[in-house]
């Protein structure tokens, strides 16, 4: 059910011209860019002047490497089979090295595990979903 009363209407035409120069606005579009115009100056130097442009990028969880993360337990599961597998970030570091993505070790754990073997390359392996407990 909808919450509009049941005398609701869309506004005419002209109700919509009425209401845009009330609020102070035409009423007609301007026209947008081309595809092959370039955006204006301050478009620019809006994103520049954004704080959010001097910020540092955050690295998720599974595209961290080893050493920088400060756990002691990692957790990646498959989101197809529901299979957890857990390892320490010690032995994590003496098995694949501290330079290691925590992805591509994640993705390893699982994959040597894995139980939904098709055959078929586009099939095969698990979906993993990285955690640091």
């Amino acid at each position: 059910m909808s919450d509009r009363p049941a005398s609701w209407r869309m506004p005419t035409h002209k109700q919509m011209e009425k209401i845009a120069a009330a609020a102070g606005r035409s009423a007609e579009a301007k026209p947008g860019l081309a595809p092959n115009q370039d955006l204006p100056a301050e478009y620019w130097q809006a994103l520049l002047n954004d704080p959010r442009a001097q910020a540092e990028p955050v690295v998720s969880g599974e595209a961290k490497r080893l050493c920088q993360i400060a756990r002691h337990i990692l957790r990646v599961s498959c989101r197809r089979c529901a299979r957890t597998v857990e390892i320490q970030t010690a032995d994590a570091v003496r098995l694949y090295g501290a330079d290691a993505s925590w992805r591509n070790v994640g993705q390893r754990l699982l994959d040597n595990t894995c139980t939904q073997r098709t055959g078929r390359h586009e099939e095969d392996g698990c979906w993993p979903s990285f955690d640091v407990a």
